[in-house]
């Protein structure tokens, strides 16, 4: 089930943030609300496209972070289909669970605690993007912000047929034993050099579990000052350039995997 959203209204804080990716010539940006299920849950995501774009285009599947799905990735989404994009915000939590202030912590620790489910939640995602007729299915990227980027680096670990993952600011959990056999994806990690929930001594020992993977692809870039959460300009987290540099850090890794 889709409902068009042609004229989505945003806070002045992403609708500035949709703007910093310049709107291209004869480019006209479409969106949908999407309902679709897993295992029986009802999950409800946004899709964005360029519908002045002709046959299928690159996929971007963004995964929300511990707020749940709403604007913020719906921006994001906006921005990635002014790149040329096919995004699609996928709901890991279901339909109408939206957490707000101290219960979100409670909600994405049920799926922290439950790594399989999240996982699958994410291939709902990919595989509702996957099916649409406007993506090309063998171009498919997947990025998430916080709970989004550690559910987003989860889902490269099962091996899936994805042509990279962008973790912006995720928890970098590592595994005991380290679960890198199935990596295949490159993998590129945007942290903040002053985020309390990735300390210095959590980028070293993710890396060190990479490193048990010598032919995987991977990046992993540290931005000075910057805490957790540094992209979203509606918290007091947000850091401008950090944000603007992850951002274009993002659109060369694209570039190299979605070309």
């Amino acid at each position: 089930m889709t409902t068009i959203d042609p004229t989505p209204a945003f806070s002045p804080q992403h609708e500035a943030l949709i703007k910093s990716v310049p709107l291209r010539d004869g480019s006209s940006i479409q969106s949908e609300r999407i309902s679709y299920k897993h295992d029986g849950s009802s999950l409800e995501g946004y899709l964005a496209w360029d519908s002045s774009a002709a046959g299928p285009q690159p996929g971007v599947l963004v995964i929300h972070d511990w707020f749940g799905e709403g604007e913020y990735v719906h921006a994001r989404a906006h921005m990635l289909a002014r790149l040329g994009y096919v995004a699609f915000a996928a709901d890991i939590y279901g339909a109408g669970v939206r957490p707000q202030g101290d219960e979100a912590p409670a909600v994405a620790g049920t799926f922290y605690a439950d790594k399989q489910l999240l996982r699958a939640r994410v291939q709902a995602g990919f595989d509702r993007l996957r099916s649409d007729s406007r993506v090309d299915p063998d171009r498919i990227a997947v990025i998430g912000y916080c709970f989004g980027g550690s559910a987003t680096l989860e889902f490269a670990r099962t091996g899936a047929p994805i042509a990279g993952a962008v973790s912006f600011h995720g928890g970098l959990i590592t595994h005991e034993p380290a679960d890198v056999a199935n990596l295949r994806a490159p993998l590129l990690v945007l942290t903040g050099a002053d985020d309390p929930v990735v300390p210095d001594e959590a980028v070293v020992a993710f890396e060190n579990e990479l490193r048990t993977a010598p032919e995987l692809d991977w990046q992993i870039v540290s931005y000075s000052g910057a805490p957790h959460a540094f992209t979203q300009p509606m918290l007091p987290s947000y850091r401008p350039k950090a944000d603007a540099r992850s951002w274009r850090a993002m659109e060369a890794f694209f570039e190299e995997i979605l070309a």
